[in-house]
């Protein structure tokens, strides 16, 4: 698929089918993952894979909505501020920029293997962090359910280019 016809088409997803996903879908978006870029490099993040069946009652405790156990799988980025990149003039650390770029790796690339996410940053952190059990290090920054969707896009205009950008 052409990139802008995937940005295009692609949209948070608040409905699954009882479908299984594919471990070859899975291992492409996994890889995207790999090869999301981050500062320097370091790659100060880990993909957590959950069974969304198993952990249902868990899951749901971290974020409500039904739809976000229906797909068979929920991922989770977590990112360690400890091994992530940090800007030497104001301290500025940025692990939960270099999740966001790979959870956004696996968004584009689950769409296009033709399954469907959801962003989801709107969790309770206090029960993500002891659900996952990683220890202190990592912080949950991002979770996507991950399946084939079954809903309807909502309306999500966006704002013109010019309410957007400025040339200077």
């Amino acid at each position: 698929m052409e990139f802008f016809d995937l940005i295009e088409k692609r949209y948070s997803m608040r409905g699954f089918e009882d479908k299984e996903v594919e471990q070859e879908k899975l291992d492409k978006i996994l890889k995207a993952a790999q090869l999301a870029p981050t500062g320097v490099n370091f790659q100060p993040f880990k993909v957590v894979v959950i069974d969304a069946k198993k952990y249902k009652d868990e899951l749901n405790a971290i974020y409500s909505p039904d739809w976000f156990t229906q797909a068979p799988i929920v991922l989770c980025v977590v990112a360690s501020k400890d091994d992530a990149w940090t800007r030497k003039y104001d301290n500025w650390n940025i692990a939960e920029i270099d999740a966001t770029i790979v959870m956004t790796h696996m968004i584009l690339a689950a769409e296009d293997v033709g399954l469907n996410t959801c962003f989801i940053g709107a969790f309770k952190p206090d029960e993500a962090r002891e659900f996952l059990d990683l220890g202190d290090e990592w912080e949950p920054v991002l979770f996507t359910p991950l399946g084939y969707g079954n809903a309807e896009p909502r309306d999500t205009p966006r704002k013109s280019i010019d309410e957007l950008v400025i040339y200077k």
